[in-house]
C-alpha cells in the first residue's frame, strides 16, 4: 500500500467497531459492575499524579525536543514540577576549570544552573531540586555514574559541601526571590542506598543530610528540605530516627519504587504480589513507618515510579492516594540518556520509561491527560473507578480494565516483548440518580491514544522522517468524546479491552 497520511490514520484505527469507536468485544466478555454515588462525597481528590514528573539529568532540559515535550506536559496534564539528576554535574560547569580561570576553579559558576531553571520557569513549571551529583572540585573520589560522568562520591569534607550548598541557596534566592524558592522542594541526593549512585554508607549520607539541611535552614527555615531519596522504599525508619536524634527538620520524606523491583528487597521476603500491587504496598509501608516516627503527618513523595499501561497507572495511583502526597512518574520525556542514547523512537515490546517522544504522546501521557480532567472532590465509587466532581459541578469518572503488564526492570528498553495478562471486559457503569442522562466518553488503550498502530502501518521505521513524526503525533491523539446515554437505571455497558481506560463525563 502506498504510504499516505490517510491510509496510515485509517489503518491505525483498525480493530474498532464503526459505532462511535467502541471496540467490538467477544459476546462472552466478563461483566464488571461499577457503581457511582454522586450524592456521597468522600473528601478532596488531590491530583498527586500531577505534582511532579521525572526526567534524566539537568543538562537534558536544555534540549529543544525535551522542552517541547515539557510544554505539552504542562499545558495538557497540569504538571507542576520536574525532578532530575545532576544539577551539580561538571557538564554544567559549576566548578569547571577553564582557560579563564587557568584550569583551577575556586568558586562556583552558576551560569549553567541558571539556564536550566530559567528554562523550566519560562515554561510554567517549577523544579523539584535534587541536590546531586558531587562537583569534582568538592569530591572525595573519582567514581562516576553514566556516560555524562556524574560523580557519586561524598564530599572531601562536610564543611566544604555545606559552604557550597549555602552559596547555591543564596544564589537561587538572589535570582528568583525567596517566595519562589520556598516553593521548590530540595531533596538530598538520589538513591544513596544503591552503590551505583553512592559510594559510601548510610551513616555518611545521614551526615551529609545534616550538613545540607542545617546550611539551608540557617538561610531560611521555610525552604523545604527532605530525604532520604532512596530506592525500594529503604531507610525511612532509620532516617527518621537519625533526624529525630539530631533534632533535624524533615519537611518531606522521599523514596522510589518500581513494579518490577525485587520483592525480597522491598519486603524482606518474596510476597509474590502481582506487579499491580507492589507500588501501593511499598507506599503504604513507608507511610506506616513515618506515622510511627517523630515525624507523623509529614508528606511522602514517591519521587520515582513507572508504568506504561493506562489501567495500571490508574490502579496504582488510586492505591497510593491514601498514603502519599505526590507521585513523580519516571520519565516525562523519552529524551532520556541515563543508560545511553536510545537507538529508536518507537519499538515493539519494552520501550523504557519515557511517556512522550518528539511530542508523540504514548499511552501513559494520554492517561495523565484524561486524569487531569478529574475534579478536586472525590465521590463514592465501587469497582475500578475514580469518581469526582469538577469545579463547574460536572461529574467526571475514570474507569479501567486492569491487566497485569510486565513492567521494565533491569535495563529498560532492552526487551522486544511486552507480556500482558488480561482479557476484554464490559464495565457495567451505574450512576445513581442519572437515569437517561447523556454522557461523553473518551478512551485510551493499545488501539486508541497510542502511536503504535499507525507506526506499524507505516512499516515500523526505526528513524521516522519529519512527515512520519507529524502523522504519528496526530494518530496518537485522544479521539473526540463519544456521546452515549444512560438507561432507565442510570447504567451503560462500556466495553474495554485489556489495559483500557475511559473517562466518563456526565453532560
Amino acid at each position: 500500500m502506498t504510504f499516505d497520511r490517510r491510509n496510515v490514520l485509517r489503518l491505525g484505527a483498525l480493530g474498532l467497531a464503526t459505532l462511535g469507536g467502541i471496540p467490538a468485544l467477544a459476546a462472552d466478555a466478563p461483566v464488571v459492575p461499577v457503581t457511582i454515588d454522586p450524592g456521597k462525597v468522600l473528601g478532596p481528590l488531590p491530583h498527586i499524579w500531577s505534582e511532579c514528573a521525572g526526567s534524566d539529568r539537568a543538562a537534558v532540559t536544555l534540549r529543544e525536543e525535551w522542552r517541547k515535550d515539557l510544554g505539552r506536559w504542562v499545558s495538557e496534564t497540569g504538571l507542576k514540577r520536574v525532578r532530575f539528576h545532576g544539577i551539580f554535574n561538571d557538564e554544567l560547569g559549576v566548578f569547571a576549570p577553564s582557560i579563564l580561570n587557568r584550569g583551577k576553579a575556586t568558586a562556583p559558576n552558576f551560569q549553567g544552573v541558571d539556564e536550566v531553571y530559567d528554562g523550566l520557569l519560562a515554561r510554567g513549571v517549577d523544579p523539584f531540586i535534587e541536590l546531586s551529583f558531587m562537583p569534582s572540585h568538592l569530591a572525595s573520589g573519582k567514581t562516576t555514574f553514566g556516560f555524562y560522568n556524574g560523580n557519586i562520591t561524598p564530599p572531601k569534607t562536610m564543611e566544604s559541601w555545606s559552604d557550597f550548598i549555602r552559596q547555591f541557596t543564596l544564589h537561587l534566592i538572589d535570582r528568583y526571590g525567596i517566595e519562589k524558592v520556598r516553593r521548590w522542594p530540595m531533596e538530598v541526593w538520589n538513591e544513596p542506598n544503591l552503590p551505583f549512585f553512592w559510594t559510601s554508607d548510610q551513616a555518611t549520607y545521614f551526615d551529609m543530610y545534616k550538613a545540607t539541611v542545617t546550611a539551608i535552614k540557617a538561610i531560611d527555615p521555610a525552604i523545604k528540605v527532605g530525604g532520604p531519596s532512596t530506592a525500594q522504599g529503604a531507610w525511612i525508619s532509620d532516617f527518621a530516627s537519625y533526624c529525630a536524634a539530631n533534632n533535624l527538620p524533615v519537611d518531606f520524606f522521599s523514596t522510589h519504587c518500581y513494579a518490577g523491583d525485587n520483592q525480597e528487597k522491598l519486603f524482606g521476603t518474596n510476597l509474590a504480589l502481582p506487579q499491580s500491587q507492589v507500588i501501593p504496598e511499598v507506599v503504604k509501608r513507608c507511610r506506616q513507618q513515618i506515622e510511627a516516627s517523630a515525624y507523623a503527618g509529614t508528606p511522602l513523595w514517591l519521587g520515582e515510579w513507572s508504568a506504561d499501561s493506562p489501567a495500571l497507572i490508574a490502579h496504582i495511583v488510586a492505591g497510593c492516594l491514601p498514603y502519599c502526597q505526590a507521585m513523580s512518574q519516571w520519565t516525562m520525556s523519552s529524551t532520556y540518556e541515563e543508560l545511553g542514547v536510545a537507538d529508536y523512537v518507537l519499538k515493539e515490546g519494552d520501550m523504557g520509561y519515557g511517556t512522550m517522544v518528539h511530542q508523540i504522546p504514548k499511552m501513559p501521557f494520554n492517561t495523565y491527560k484524561l486524569m487531569h480532567q478529574l475534579g478536586d472532590v472525590r465521590l463514592a465509587a465501587e469497582g475500578p473507578a475514580l469518581a469526582s466532581r469538577r469545579a463547574n459541578g460536572k461529574l467526571s469518572t475514570l474507569v479501567w480494565n486492569l491487566a497485569e503488564v510486565q513492567q521494565p526492570s533491569g535495563i529498560p528498553g532492552m526487551s522486544s516483548n511486552r507480556t500482558v495478562k488480561g482479557e476484554d471486559r464490559t464495565l457495567q457503569v451505574t450512576i445513581a440518580g442519572a437515569a437517561r442522562r447523556n454522557v461523553s466518553v473518551q478512551f485510551v488503550d493499545p488501539q486508541r491514544g497510542s502511536p503504535l498502530p499507525a507506526w506499524r502501518a507505516m512499516g515500523s521505521p526505526q528513524y521516522p522522517r519529519q512527515d512520519q513524526l507529524a502523522i504519528l503525533r496526530q494518530a496518537a491523539e485522544i479521539a473526540a468524546p463519544v456521546s452515549m446515554k444512560l438507561d432507565a437505571h442510570g447504567s451503560l455497558n462500556l466495553p474495554l479491552p485489556a489495559e483500557g481506560l475511559a473517562l466518563i463525563t456526565l453532560a
